[in-house]
Parts: structure tokens; C-alpha cells; sequence
């Protein structure tokens, strides 16, 4: 059973599977109807009729659910108002309101060049990233389901099979279907945003449906849709940890699955003459077909395997919990910024602060005499094939002594701080995910980079392999004059070079060196030393001195030198994406490298950068890049894929002067 348990003890699969009983419970309490009076057209509509409305939500910046309840209702009164008429059938109006709908929301939502991603999460959700306010949203959603299908279960039965009769025994035809609209309606909307459309859809009319083959009283098919619905859950999140497949699209295809289970069953049913009664009895056993396993996910089995960069007090989760730590020059205050509930946490105060790094988790901040270390609660654990995503409380860890930090590098093992003097200190990475600083060792005249279970170590023109107790391994090969800068990517450690750059990488136990020279010869003043990129990508950038800023693509082997002027701050979204820089006038650019040319500029600090003050910084992720604006008191958000429009602008009582981002 070990297969059928393990998934169930992760968080986020639970908050999933509790995401998908509501909503089979909701859509079986709505979904019976819609498929017991011929309105899956309308359904269908309804769900994606619903687009307009979350386009312009999402626009302005305001509240998905709002604008999704707004369209919704205005699909329903527009399909209300146009069913009245006898020129042409309800069919027609649904189908009228459904394209002109979908085309509007279309039209606003593709203003955006991220329009394919903003689709895609409208479609299919993410059910894995269900958090704990959303499963309280669908309970109360439930919650007012419940009482209104009951309430209307008479009026609901009379219009479904004669309306006309309804009218004379005065159960209010009209009124009974404006109800069931909006019964739809709450169905619909509640879900989307959690689940997306198709598994709205696919809950909705699918368990109904299927229920009906093995049904014919409506409680039962309803609970006999609630059942399925809840198989769909149970079954799509197995496959899809397994196979690895979308766990949305997974649980509306083994929903649409069942339906055609159920129908195959009843064929061989009727042919062999089975009693309606037993019929009847089938929706219960396969209720406690259910029920039974899942009672087993609440007992974990005596030999639990931790899960990979688990440590004691963390949640795992189904997405990157990426963070901000920011840092006051002036005041010296520490903020830790939650970017998913934009909580923000104070982490104390460093005296003198003046510079900020971070490994992924942990922000070193000089300051006077010392780094102050932060662990941010959010980190994850990458494995190539899949990656674990951590979240913990924000805290203050402690320091080590020292003079300005220059870089910090990790891996689960060891941390390493290098400082400005050229040495450095090696700290125990277990005892910092505890909450301690625990000195390991130092390493003098070289900084050292944790990499392949070994150190890196660069030295006058050559870069030594070391293991972690810093007894000799191997030397690279390839020279490495006057290294300054290094950045880890996937394709190995790039140190930059006098005339180049020196990428070491680790297969089989041996390591190996590979020069990337530049392409032509290059003043000191105009080196690349200090490298930057998005975490996973293996194009850097770094500033090229007041000529402009280079881009090295370490897996085509090739330096790029744009011309842009001199800039405060610069980074490379990566394969497909822009470069971006920052000038001292507050103005973001966007270059394509391959061409050079400039393709997007917007301003957006809100004051020149003064010489000789902190420069800020531009911090990159894989969907947003970030900007710390310290004279606005604020980081602004920005959508590097659609013209540098800024996101979304985070206020902050400190000066974030100093910034970076974790999590990723």
C-alpha cells in the first residue's frame, strides 16, 4: 500500500485531495441537474463564459473570484433574458453568448504577451497549489450549495420533467431555474480558481452522468456523482505523482474515464438481465470502495522516509514559496517579504549594513565586523527529475565574524562564506537549517565554492578541487588568471577569468575545466566579475564597466557584448528571455542578445540613482523579475514578458536598499 500512501502524506497532496471531495460535492449537487435537464451546453458556457470577466480582473489588479462571479452572473442573466424568446431555441442564445463571451475575454486578456500562461492557468488550475483559505472558500461554498439544492429540490424536480405542471401547482418555473442558474453559477466559480475550468467541467458533468447508468432516484445519483467524483480525485492525484502528469487534466480525464466505465458496465448489466435493485446497491459498495483506502491516508506507515531537504517545522508545498530580504542601509532593519501573501517578516536589525547575498534559502548581510545570517523559510531541493518545495517561519539565524561578504554559495552539506580578504568560512548547512551557526573551518587566500560534494577553490591562476575538509582532490587544468566572480548554472561552476571565463564541471567523479575566452581582448576595467542570472538558466550577465554588459551563454560557449552604456544594475532572464539593465535614471531596458537591440523601456524607480549611494539591484525567477526602489520605499514587480509592465508594486515602512530573492 506503500504507493497508494506516499503521496498522501505530502501537505499539498492532502490540501488537493480535500480541494477535489468539495468540489466533487459541490458539482454533484449541481451537476445532477445539469445533466438531468440536457444543460451541459449551458455548463460549458458558464465556465468559460466566465473568461471576460477574470481578463479584466486580472488587468486592473483586482480579485479573480469578483470578476469571475460578475461574468458568470451576467452569462446567466443573458442567457435568462434570451431564452424568452420563441425565434429561436435556448441552444441558440447559449451558443450566441458563449462565443461572443470567449472572443471578449480572448480580445483582453491576449493586451498581455504572457496571454498563453494566464490561459492555461484559467483552463486548468493548479490543484497542487491549493491553500488553506481556498478549501475554507469551497467549504462555505458548500455550505450554501447544500441548504439551496434542498430548499429548491422540489421546484428543481417539477421543472426538470414538466414545467407546465410546475406552473400549476404554483412552484414558480421561472424562479426555480433562475435558482438552478445560480446554483450552477456558485458551482462554477467556487472551483474555478482553485481547480480551473476543464476540472470544473469535467466534475460537473462526467460523476452525473455516470451515476445515472446505476440510478434513478436523484439523491442517489447525487451521491453516486459525489463517489465518482471523489474516485476521479483520488485516482487522477495517484497517476499523476507517478506519471508525473498535469493533476488537474489527470482527474478530469479519470473522470471522464469512469463515465465510460459506468457505461460499459451497464451494457454488460442489462445484457445478463441484472435486478434494478442491485443496480441501486452498486452506487453504496462503490462508496465504500472509496471511503475504505482513504481511511488507510491518515496512518503513516512505521518506516515514513523524510522527504529530501525536509527539515524538523517545515511545510512542503506544491510551488516555489518565493521571498524577498530586504535590508534598510540607513536603519540597518531586516524584512523578510512573503511574494505569495506579501506578509512581511522583521528579522531584527544589522548594524551598518552593506551588502546582501544570498544561497537559494539563507540572505548573508554584512555589516560591521560581522555577516548577519537569515534563513527566509523558503527553499527548495532540485533533483533534475523532480524538485521538493519547502516553507518555514522567517528567523534570524545568528553570524559569523568577518569584513564584507563577496559570496555565499551551498549545497545540503555545507554552506561557504567568502569575504573581501580573500579567505573563507565554512559552516555546517545542517546546523544553520536548525537555526545555528557552526563553523566547519576556513580556507585561507581563496574563495571556495561548494559544488559536486567538493570545494572549489580559486587560487592565484588555477582552480583546486577540495574535499570538504579541504584536503587536496585535483587541480583544473585550464588556467584562470586573476579570477574574480563565479555563478553556479547547471552546466557547472563559471569563474570569470582575465581573458574569459573557466566553466568547471563534475561528471563521474572527475572534473573538468573549459575555457570560454573573450572575443577580443579586454581592459580590466571592462571584465566581467560579478555574474549574473536566473536560478536553473546557464545564460549569465554581468556589467562590462561604463561600455555597456555582457552576456555568456555557457552552454553555446559564446560572450556577447552589448553596448548600452553604462548601467547600475543588469540581469538574464535566460534561454528566450531578455537581458534586462538598469540605469541611473530609473529607467528598466529590455535587449534581445542575440541582436543587441533594445526591444521594451519602461521607467520605473521613482527617483535618479545618486552617485555614490547603494546601487539597486534586479532580481530574476522564472516568471518575474523584481527592482528595489529604496527612495519609494517599495519593490516594484515586473512582467519581463510583457513589455516590463509592472506587476504589482509592494510597499514597505524601510528603504529596501538592499535586496535578494529566495525560494527558487
Amino acid at each position: 500500500m506503500e504507493w497508494f500512501l506516499a503521496p498522501f502524506e505530502v501537505s499539498f497532496v492532502q490540501r488537493a485531495l480535500w480541494a477535489g471531495v468539495l468540489v466533487s460535492c459541490l458539482c454533484a449537487l449541481a451537476g445532477t441537474w445539469v445533466v438531468l435537464r440536457g444543460m451541459a451546453f449551458l455548463g460549458d458556457a458558464m465556465s468559460h463564459g466566465m473568461l471576460p470577466g477574470v481578463a479584466i480582473a486580472s488587468l486592473l489588479g483586482g480579485n479573480l473570484f469578483v470578476g469571475a462571479a460578475a461574468s458568470a452572473g451576467a452569462m446567466a442573466f443573458g442567457v435568462t433574458a434570451l431564452g424568452r424568446t420563441r425565434r429561436f431555441s435556448q441552444d441558440t442564445s447559449i451558443g450566441l453568448l458563449f462565443v461572443g463571451m470567449l472572443a471578449l475575454g480572448v480580445i483582453l486578456v491576449s493586451h498581455s504577451e504572457s496571454f498563453a500562461v494566464d490561459l492555461t492557468a484559467f483552463l486548468f488550475g493548479d490543484v497542487l497549489a491549493v491553500r488553506g483559505q481556498d478549501i475554507v472558500h469551497l467549504a462555505l461554498a458548500l455550505a450554501v450549495a447544500a441548504p439551496v439544492a434542498l430548499w429548491g429540490h422540489r421546484g428543481f424536480v417539477a421543472l426538470t420533467f414538466d414545467p407546465r405542471k410546475a406552473q400549476t401547482l404554483g412552484l414558480r418555473p421561472r424562479l426555480a431555474h433562475a435558482v438552478l442558474l445560480g446554483l450552477v453559477t456558485l458551482a462554477i466559480v467556487a472551483s474555478f480558481q482553485v481547480v480551473g475550468t476543464l476540472l470544473v467541467f469535467g466534475l460537473l458533468i462526467a460523476p452525473p452522468a455516470a451515476a445515472t447508468y446505476w440510478a434513478s432516484r436523484i439523491p442517489t445519483i447525487m451521491l453516486g456523482a459525489a463517489v465518482l467524483g471523489v474516485a476521479a480525485t483520488v485516482t487522477g492525484l495517484l497517476v499523476s505523482w507517478h506519471a508525473r502528469t498535469a493533476a488537474g487534466a489527470t482527474i478530469a480525464l479519470v473522470a471522464v474515464a469512469l463515465f465510460f466505465l459506468a457505461a460499459l458496465a451497464a451494457q454488460v448489466r442489462d445484457r445478463v438481465r441484472i435486478s434494478g435493485a442491485g443496480g441501486q446497491h452498486a452506487v453504496l459498495i462503490a462508496a465504500l470502495l472509496v471511503v475504505l483506502p482513504l481511511a488507510g491516508c491518515g496512518t503513516k506507515p512505521a518506516s515514513e522516509e523524510v522527504p529530501h531537504g525536509y527539515v524538523e517545522g517545515a511545510e512542503e508545498t506544491a510551488e516555489a514559496q518565493s521571498r524577498l530580504v530586504v535590508a534598510d542601509a540607513r536603519t540597518g532593519a531586516v524584512r523578510v517579504v512573503d511574494l505569495i501573501t506579501e506578509a512581511v517578516t522583521d528579522v531584527g536589525r544589522v548594524d551598518g549594513v552593506q551588502a546582501i547575498t544570498g544561497d537559494g534559502r539563507f540572505a548573508y548581510l554584512t555589516g560591521k565586523g560581522s555577516v548577519r545570517i537569515v534563513d527566509s523559510g523558503a527553499w527548495m531541493v532540485d533533483h533534475g527529475d523532480h524538485v521538493h518545495y519547502y516553507r518555514a517561519q522567517a528567523r534570524d539565524v545568528g553570524s559569523v565574524a568577518g569584513d564584507a561578504v563577496v559570496n555565499a554559495d551551498s549545497d545540503p552539506t555545507v554552506a561557504a562564506v567568502a569575504f573581501g580578504r580573500g579567505d573563507t568560512t565554512l559552516l555546517d548547512r545542517q546546523g544553520l537549517d536548525g537555526g545555528a551557526v557552526t563553523a566547519r573551518g576556513e580556507l585561507k587566500g581563496g574563495v571556495a565554492v561548494p559544488y559536486a560534494e567538493h570545494l572549489l577553490v580559486t587560487g592565484s591562476d588555477r582552480v583546486a578541487v577540495k574535499t570538504r575538509d579541504g584536503k587536496d582532490v585535483t587541480t583544473i587544468e585550464q588556467a584562470c588568471q586573476r579570477p574574480r566572480g563565479q555563478a553556479v548554472t547547471r552546466r557547472g561552476v563559471v569563474f570569470g577569468c582575465a581573458d574569459g571565463a573557466l566553466v568547471v564541471n563534475a561528471k563521474d567523479g572527475s572534473f573538468t575545466g573549459e575555457k570560454i575566452p573573450y572575443p577580443r581582448a579586454v581592459p580590466e576595467a571592462e571584465r566581467a566579475v560579478e555574474f549574473r542570472h536566473r536560478p536553473g538558466s546557464t545564460v549569465l550577465a554581468a556589467r562590462a564597466g561604463q561600455l555597456g554588459v555582457w552576456s555568456l551563454d555557457v552552454r553555446a560557449k559564446k560572450w556577447a557584448l552589448l553596448e548600452t552604456g553604462p548601467v547600475v544594475a543588469v540581469n538574464a532572464v535566460g534561454e528566450g528571455g531578455p537581458l534586462l539593465t538598469l540605469t541611473a535614471d530609473g529607467v528598466l531596458h529590455g535587449y534581445d542578445v542575440k541582436s543587441g537591440k533594445q526591444i521594451a523601456q519602461r521607467q520605473v524607480l521613482s527617483a535618479s540613482v545618486p552617485q555614490g549611494s547603494v546601487l539597486p539591484v534586479i532580481e530574476v525567477d522564472p516568471n518575474r523579475a523584481y527592482v528595489n526602489d529604496a527612495a519609494a520605499r517599495a519593490v516594484h514587480e515586473i512582467d519581463y514578458n510583457d513589455n516590463l509592465r509592472v506587476a504589482r508594486t509592494i510597499r514597505l515602512e524601510i528603504e529596501p536598499a538592499h535586496l535578494v530573492e529566495t525560494g527558487r
